[in-house]
């Protein structure tokens, strides 16, 4: 049986759109993702990218949660390093007072941006150094309030939202592993280290108070179509975007074309298929395998699916057939897939 299904949107902005139009087609599909029954959906913070339009991750994810009714919505993740763990502490726990039990707050230590980037935002080039420490504080900030504690995120203490560690490589799984929390591995863009992370994980997971036992999640890109060739077609945008940032050219994303092997050099294909070596692409028997593959491979507790799709229709489309695949996900499967939630 496939494991609960969970939905990674990068509020794609699309060639000849706006912000604006990225925010709402997100909140179209995270309705979509709703009524699917998809389990959770998250959006990541990332800097200076024009195809991307969720910087203001906390911004995005009220939006989010105040189109939508049931489905956990949180963060996939919050840079932490580029924060005050206080700070943090106060934006999730007023989207915990106004989405109470709904929201997830996965944490990262990378910038999300480049090198330029990071100084704009007053990060320290040594950050990443501190967050293992930054964890701990921010996850003491929204636990219950201890005696003789002076500064409390309020809202927030005492909500002890969800936290989730995400990470590319073996030191977020000794980070998750040792703080008895979830784990997310970004296998749709850094599939290299994946077994190597899980297995990590798995075999040092201290339980906490949060979490009994370990819990993975895995990244996915998932471009599903009505026939094998569309879907390729289809998956030909995230084929240019990978290729335009090896390139240093990253911009919205570019509609489908016909023949990718015009658009990319033999290095660049090689390049881009390396990174998206955990993509399932095609039609329904295509992706039904796909998964069956993944989970089988993994032993993922949970899948996160990524599909940017340059057409709004064929996105939501495409998540349908997904859900199709997985065999149906009914609301007794979503709640049951909540797992380290509340």
């Amino acid at each position: 049986m496939t494991p609960p299904l969970s939905v990674l949107d990068l509020v794609p902005v699309m060639a000849g759109s706006t912000p604006r139009e990225a925010l709402l087609h997100s909140a179209d599909l995270a309705r979509h993702a709703e009524r699917l029954g998809y389990t959770r959906y998250w959006v990541a913070e990332h800097h200076n990218m024009t195809g991307i339009a969720s910087a203001a991750t906390s911004v995005v994810i009220g939006h989010l949660a105040a189109a939508t009714e049931t489905i956990r919505v949180g963060s996939g993740g919050i840079m932490l390093p580029n924060h005050s763990p206080l700070v943090i502490a106060e934006q999730f726990g007023t989207l915990d007072a106004l989405f109470p039990g709904r929201i997830d707050l996965g944490l990262g230590r990378a910038p999300g941006t480049d090198q330029t980037t990071v100084r704009a935002l007053r990060r320290e080039v040594t950050a990443a150094a501190a967050f293992p420490q930054d964890v701990k504080e921010l996850q003491a900030l929204l636990g219950p309030l201890q005696p003789g504690q002076r500064i409390q995120a309020f809202p927030g203490t005492g909500s002890e939202v969800p936290l989730w560690i995400l990470g590319s490589s073996t030191f977020g799984a000794q980070l998750a592993a040792m703080l008895g929390l979830p784990y997310a591995f970004a296998s749709h863009f850094a599939p290299t280290e994946l077994h190597a992370a899980l297995d990590t994980y798995r075999g040092t997971f201290q339980p906490s108070d949060q979490l009994a036992k370990p819990y993975a999640m895995v990244g996915l890109n998932v471009v599903a179509a009505d026939s094998d060739a569309e879907a390729r077609r289809l998956f030909t945008t995230v084929q240019q975007g990978f290729t335009n940032l090896f390139r240093g050219r990253p911009g919205p994303y570019q509609p489908p074309i016909d023949d990718i092997e015009a658009y990319w050099s033999p290095l660049e294909k090689a390049q881009a298929s390396r990174m998206l070596a955990y993509s399932i692409v095609g039609g329904p028997e295509t992706v039904r395998e796909g998964l069956e593959r993944v989970v089988e491979e993994t032993g993922a507790d949970e899948l996160m699916v990524v599909s940017a799709i340059h057409d709004q229709q064929a996105r939501q489309r495409s998540y349908e057939l997904l859900a199709e695949a997985a065999g149906g996900l009914t609301p007794d499967r979503q709640a049951a897939g909540v797992g380290p939630g509340r």
